[in-house]
């Protein structure tokens, strides 16, 4: 496979028959969305869109964004998906970086919809393929820069990125993949493409699920392999605390986007009898980084495994040298797997991607972290999720671990300090403020420990399932 679209094309005429993408609405099969794809196809191609110009999609997760995403690679458009959320500044803001050429916006997708899979003609002469070095889409995602900056991705690079992941997850022609993640995200996004490769079924939920839903939900839908962030995968260990008469036929976690707490991991083993674990380390900048073998886990507690095939992730230390093993230093990401670089950030783009002296770009991760001697990744922290306090350099990674632990308390999240205002620790649970900033002092060294604590009934979340750390200082009075 050297085109994204390959991917639905091929999987038509594999598997004709088989359930593509449903929602809790609509289902498709392989078939109907490369049907799809090559009307909506034919239909960018009609209205002017040319190899090299950008189509912005702005609409719920759905088959509809899928017949897109495939369209788009097969006319050589470059495409950025966003949540339909995205509104106003935000939106005004991708619009004029990335000049599409057509923008499909949330109040004209029935339309889109509908002519996408309606009953007319599937065309049979698209034209010319793109290369393989073509920008195949826009990904925004934010960062240490006040606006939100697009990676750009080549084809190939993406190519290159589902089949060493498919390589190590193993996903299977029965596996129901369950998807509560938008495909605005490209953790969801990969979804699609990793459930094509093999005929796979992908059942797209929404954020919320993350909630009282979430194990009907599962059972529903039959699942068999659940993509998970920390926040889904505790919303369904607290779940099936409360009910453990059903329970989903989940074979596979996936976890990435932060480090999953190891006492979750505890619970859903207990609770899913044959449940593996897969955890992983990645940025959109590089798609994957590192994956673990099923349940590695329990063998390298705190690993997040070893780097994808044909990649390597190493440390290096503040002037730019390799560290050795169990060195801590910054973590960098080299193979196929790195893309691009961000559209319109030339400077950006230098500082994160260096070429160093090779002619392929790097990726400096942002991350501390290590390597043992087999070369697995432990990652400590982001360079941005260490501060300072009272004069000693603290990890909210480290800290939020620790207050986990706490009998009483279920979920936890830091908020570093900033402008004179020190960290605050926000905790969902039983135990008062007082009580968890006690217990923590058998669990971590007492400096490390924020001098104030609130006890909050949710943590606010991004649309990504991320711990939304701003809306949580406000919400929390910090």
């Amino acid at each position: 496979m050297s085109l994204l679209h390959d991917l639905v094309f091929t999987a038509a005429r594999r598997w004709p028959d088989r359930p593509a993408v449903s929602t809790d609405t609509e289902t498709v099969s392989y078939a109907e969305l490369a049907a799809a794809t090559a009307r909506l196809a034919g239909m960018l191609a009609e209205s002017g869109v040319r190899r090299g110009d950008r189509v912005v999609a702005v609409g719920p997760s759905g088959p509809l964004t899928a017949a897109l995403i495939y369209a788009c690679s097969r006319v050589g458009a470059a495409f950025c998906v966003l949540h339909e959320q995205v509104v106003g500044k935000p939106l005004a803001h991708v619009l004029d970086e990335a000049e599409p050429a057509l923008v499909i916006a949330a109040d004209a997708w029935s339309a889109a919809h509908d002519l996408a899979f309606g009953p007319g003609p599937v065309p049979e002469d698209l034209g010319p393929e793109p290369l393989p070095v073509d920008a195949v889409c826009l990904i925004y995602t934010s960062g240490t820069t006040s606006a939100p900056s697009a990676v750009v991705s080549t084809q190939q690079q993406v190519c290159f990125a589902i089949e060493a992941i498919r390589s190590v997850l193993v996903y299977e022609t029965e596996d129901v993949v369950y998807c509560p993640l938008p495909l605005s995200f490209d953790y969801g996004m990969y979804q699609l493409f990793l459930a094509a490769a093999v005929g796979a079924h992908v059942r797209l939920g929404r954020p919320a699920d993350a909630g009282p839903g979430l194990l009907r939900n599962l059972v529903a839908a039959q699942a068999t392999v659940l993509a998970a962030v920390p926040s889904v995968a505790e919303a369904l260990s607290r779940l099936l605390r409360r009910d453990s008469s059903r329970v989903p036929p989940l074979r596979l976690l996936t976890n990435t986007g932060a480090a999953m707490p190891p006492e979750v991991l505890r619970d859903l083993r207990a609770g899913i009898p044959g449940l593996r674990v897969q955890l992983m380390f990645g940025l959109t900048e590089c798609k994957r980084a590192t994956i673990m073998p099923p349940d590695g886990d329990l063998d390298r507690p705190g690993s997040s495994g070893l780097a994808l095939p044909g990649t390597e992730v190493f440390t290096v230390d503040g002037s730019g040298n390799r560290l050795g093993a169990r060195e801590i230093g910054e973590l960098v990401v080299r193979g196929p797997n790195v893309m691009s670089g961000y559209w319109r950030r030339p400077e950006q783009t230098a500082a994160r991607f260096p070429r160093n002296e090779g002619l392929f770009p790097e990726l400096r991760t942002g991350d501390h972290g290590w390597l043992d001697e087999d070369g697995y990744v432990y990652v400590v922290g982001r360079l941005d999720d260490i501060y300072k306090e009272r004069g000693f350099r603290v990890s909210a990674a480290e800290v939020e671990a620790a207050a986990r632990r706490v009998p009483g308390v279920e979920l936890a999240a830091v908020v570093p300090p900033l402008d004179g205002r020190p960290a605050l620790l926000a905790v969902v649970g039983e135990s008062t403020p007082a009580e968890v900033l006690s217990l923590m002092r058998a669990e971590i060294e007492e400096f490390k420990i924020p001098r104030h604590c609130v006890v909050v009934e949710s943590l606010p979340l991004t649309r990504n399932g991320k711990v939304d750390r701003k809306r949580l200082a406000e919400v929390s009075g910090a």
